[in-house]
């Protein structure tokens, strides 16, 4: 049994394509921090002089693009 009362506001509708398009925004965001998490990562690798690091995180970087 639903109660409507007169001072809750309205529940808004879901929109498919508003709800998609969120989605894409925050998968790009997350692609784009894992990107710039791997950068980061290559570039400690050639500091720890870690060639095996080095080539699999390049590897996984050209994934991306």
């Amino acid at each position: 049994m639903e109660k409507n009362l007169a001072n809750t506001p309205p529940q808004p509708e879901i929109n498919v394509k508003d709800s998609e398009f969120a989605e894409m925004v925050i998968n790009k965001a997350l692609q784009n921090f894992r990107k710039e998490q791997i950068r980061k990562e290559i570039d400690q690798s050639l500091q720890d002089k870690n060639k095996v690091e080095f080539l699999r995180l390049t590897e996984e970087l050209k994934n991306f693009s």
